[in-house]
């Protein structure tokens, strides 16, 4: 018998699987940005190459090379922005037309539910989606100030304004980084999101599958290794 003691067409199954949704979001997103002690993840340790691109960038000459690389993540931000949009819109329409996502679901099989449970199913989808907008909007605007801060360092590496310049452009650096890498995380709980369409069940699978899959890719990954790796 179908447990109601959440009113309308969700059940206690639903409420537990959204609530482990957004518990799991939350907290691998504040551990990776504040992991512990002796162990950071990946984010982190980046943070400290980025202050080096900037601590060289003072004495490279010519600065193409710099140059290339900021414009590359730009690229990237922007890329994922439009696909954000893309999705964005896919969601929405699919929002106006359920009846359809419900015929397929029969098709399978699924539970039959009124149109306002797969409409809600898919906000919650979407509410991702657009939080990954706005951070790598938010996340290119800051590679432009970035890129701008750069253009301000002075050529000559002696001048004593050079290497705060460049720690100043290095700090900008790391907060659209940090901008960017939760908009990927949140790319990825869209994904696990989606499950809830499938019912309570697949959404907490889903889930914990993001959930290691993130937890692997920012402390138990090969890159990981190789960026703690020192030189002689």
């Amino acid at each position: 018998m179908e447990n109601t003691l959440i009113p309308g067409p969700f059940t206690t199954a639903d409420a537990a699987a959204v609530v482990w949704l957004f518990f799991t979001w939350y907290a691998v997103g504040w551990f990776t940005e504040h992991p512990p002690k002796g162990y950071p993840s990946v984010s982190v340790l980046m943070k400290e190459y980025r202050r080096e691109w900037m601590r060289q960038f003072v004495t490279r000459d010519p600065r193409i090379f710099d140059g290339n690389i900021l414009s590359s993540l730009r690229e990237g931000t922007a890329f994922f922005a439009s696909a954000c949009m893309i999705a964005i819109g896919g969601g929405l329409a699919l929002i106006g037309n359920t009846d359809q996502l419900a015929g397929v679901a029969r098709q399978f099989d699924l539970e039959h539910a009124p149109a306002l449970k797969w409409e809600i199913k898919i906000v919650i989808a979407l509410f991702f989606v657009a939080n990954a907008l706005l951070r790598f909007i938010w996340s290119h605007r800051l590679f432009g100030y970035c890129a701008i801060m750069m253009a301000a360092v002075p050529n000559k590496s002696d001048d004593p304004h050079a290497l705060p310049r460049a720690m100043q452009a290095a700090e900008i650096n790391i907060t659209a980084a940090k901008s960017f890498n939760s908009g990927l995380r949140c790319v990825y709980f869209a994904l696990g999101a989606l499950g809830w369409l499938a019912g309570p069940l697949w959404l907490f699978i889903a889930t914990s599958t993001v959930l290691a899959m993130t937890i692997r890719r920012e402390w138990a990954s090969g890159s990981r290794r190789v960026i703690l790796e020192r030189l002689p």
